[in-house]
Formats: structure tokens, C-alpha cells, sequence
């Protein structure tokens, strides 16, 4: 198969929704990260997207609309979900609600929610409109790599193997959607994004994290929600996160680069100079600045074939709750506090 990358002209966008109605796979851009689209109403379409990504089935899919009509084709609307979509839709926030039987057990991975989405994005937007479908679209990478934030990522990984992607530019945020579950009676943040769950609780007075945010879903704990199970975002490096003061965490990275030569560091600005002459990518300044080139930095990374990544962190408050939250599952959890003592030292040592 030829994949036809592509520059979102009315004839292309045309093309791209020919595809999409007769059952085939489209990558398009959103605000976020590029999505992997096929019909949420064709079965068989969509478990092309689980075959493309080669994506567990035990992973659902959300469902990308062009307003909120089209939502309430596929779930229960509740006046909850209609509050936060007149406060951030078009924009990073899926809500998960009870699903309706036009859609099928695949996209949902057999749950009886489903995640829905309006994307704020020129590209997205036209293409939902022009083919009048609802499109589930995760990422558009292969299953547990970093999310794609140019089209060049998407032929990085799909190259001969969907038939066409759309090329919107960069993507804004750089991280996936905020998914908030809706489902009940307090609105609970399964995945962390651009809308913080501080925003989401100004709108409806209150807001939970769900507890799988900060570590790994238990044995029989279900994912209603992307991004909860299995490795997400993962560089092919092993990847460390150092937690603690600025300068303790310096010399535990410091410490641990010298041990190898094929090592690499993630840090925020203020803090560079802590690392010398060793590799340092910057991840900018803040949090914002971070979500925004995590992903493109962490494929660079790949190409240039590190063994190993050292990573600062950053408070799990705002924005940074999803940044934190990208960083853990990229690094499989794998966290290191500076300022504990090591198993051959006491506390007062």
C-alpha cells in the first residue's frame, strides 16, 4: 500500500473523507496529537485502527464529533457534559458517558461508556463535517510509542500501512485530550490533559483524580479510559524519573550519566546548567512548554538511539499533573526520589 501524505486542500480533505466513508484509515491532525480515524460506526473499519497500531483490544477508542448533536448520537447526553462542552468544546477535553447502541462493543473494549470528543483544529473539523461520521481515532502511532505531534511521525510509524494522512503542521498542545468521566455523579479525571481538573471543577463545583492517574491499574481494575493500561508513550531507551530538589536530583543524574555512554537527559531550563557538558534536551521553561515538546523530543531520542534517559520532574499540579503523568507511564513508573537514602545508607548518614 502507498500512503498518500498529503496538505489538507479541499480536494485532499474530499479525499480523505471518501476514504473514511468506504471503511478506510485517515490521519489527521488535532490540537493535541494526530489522531488514527476510521468510521466509530463501521466494525470492521475500526479494527483496522486495532490491526494498524497493533493496539490490545482491551483498550478503548474515543470518538471524535463535530459538535454536540453528533455526540448525543452516540452516548447519553447528560446537563453535566452539556456544562463543560459550552465551556471547552471545540478543545483537549473527552467525556466519557453511558454509550448508546449504535456504537459497538470494539470501540469501547466492551464497556458500557464511551469517550467523545469535539477537536479544535481547522483540519479535524472539516474532515468530520465533510464525511458526516463520527471518528474514533486514537494516536496515530504504533501501540506504546510516543504520540505523534507532526505528520512525519505518523509516516515514521504507518508508512505503507494506512492509505492516506493529512498534514496540519505541529500540533499545539502536544499532549492527548483530558478524559474526565461523566458517567456518574462526580466527574473524575481518568487522564489528565490541557484542561486541568482545577477548570473542570470551577464549571461543575467539583472534580476527582482518579487514583490509576499517578501509578498502574491493579489485576481486574478496568480502562475506561485510553492511556490507563498497558505501556504508554514509551521511548525504546529504559527511562528514569529523579524527583526531589533541584540539586540533588542534578547529582543523581550526574551520577548515574557517567556510568554509561549512551546516556541522555531530560531537564527544565532554569536547571541546565546543573548538568555541565553532558546531553541535555531542554524541556522548556514550564509545564506548557514541556507537554509541547515531550513527545517530539522523546522521538527524536529513538533516532538517535540512546540507551538510557534521565528525566527531571515537575509538580503534579495543572498542567503538569498530565505532563507527570506522560513522563511515569514513558518510564514505566519507574521513579527515583534524590533525597532517600540508598539501601546501603542510614538516615543520618
Amino acid at each position: 500500500m502507498d500512503t498518500l501524505l498529503a496538505l489538507p486542500t479541499p480536494d485532499m480533505l474530499d479525499k480523505a473523507a471518501d476514504i473514511l466513508i468506504s471503511g478506510g484509515l485517515v490521519a489527521f491532525p488535532t490540537e493535541t496529537v494526530y489522531g488514527l480515524g476510521a468510521n466509530a460506526l463501521d466494525e470492521l473499519a475500526v479494527r483496522g485502527i486495532f490491526v494498524a497500531k497493533g493496539r490490545p483490544a482491551d483498550n478503548p477508542l474515543i470518538v471524535h464529533v463535530d459538535g454536540v448533536h453528533m455526540a448525543q448520537r452516540v452516548c447519553v447526553w447528560n446537563n453535566m457534559a452539556q456544562e463543560l462542552a459550552t465551556a471547552f468544546w471545540p478543545g483537549p477535553l473527552t467525556m466519557v458517558l453511558p454509550r448508546r447502541g449504535i456504537v459497538s462493543d470494539i470501540v469501547t473494549a466492551g464497556l458500557a461508556t464511551v469517550g467523545v470528543r469535539m477537536p479544535d483544529h481547522p483540519v479535524a473539523h472539516q474532515l468530520i463535517k465533510r464525511c458526516g461520521l463520527p471518528l474514533a481515532a486514537p494516536s496515530a502511532n504504533l501501540s506504546g510509542r510516543p504520540s505523534p505531534t507532526r505528520a512525519a511521525h505518523v509516516m515514521d510509524d504507518f508508512d505503507g500501512k494506512i492509505p492516506m494522512i493529512l498534514d496540519g503542521g505541529e500540533c499545539a498542545i502536544g499532549v492527548e485530550s483530558t478524559v474526565v468521566d461523566m458517567s456518574g455523579t462526580v466527574p473524575t479525571i481518568l487522564r489528565p490533559g490541557a484542561v486541568t481538573p482545577e477548570q473542570v471543577a470551577m464549571v461543575l463545583g467539583e472534580c476527582r483524580v482518579s487514583p490509576a492517574v499517578r501509578r498502574d491499574l491493579l489485576p481486574g481494575e478496568d480502562a475506561p479510559s485510553p492511556g490507563m493500561r498497558h505501556r504508554h508513550y514509551a521511548p525504546r531507551a529504559a527511562m528514569t524519573l529523579v524527583k526531589g530538589d533541584p540539586e540533588a536530583v542534578a547529582r543523581y543524574i550526574n551520577a548515574a550519566y557517567n556510568k554509561t555512554d549512551s546516556a541522555v537527559i531530560l531537564a527544565f531550563t532554569p536547571h541546565l546548567l546543573l548538568y555541565g557538558e553532558r546531553r541535555v534536551r531542554n524541556l522548556g521553561p514550564d509545564a506548557a512548554t514541556a507537554a509541547h515538546r515531550l513527545f517530539y523530543i522523546l522521538r527524536e531520542l529513538d533516532d538517535l538511539g540512546f540507551k538510557e534517559i534521565y528525566s527531571e520532574t515537575l509538580p503534579a499540579t495543572g498542567l503538569g499533573l498530565a505532563v507527570m503523568n506522560r513522563l511515569a507511564r514513558a518510564a514505566a513508573f519507574r521513579i527515583v526520589d534524590a533525597g532517600a537514602p540508598t539501601p546501603a545508607q542510614g538516615p543520618d548518614t
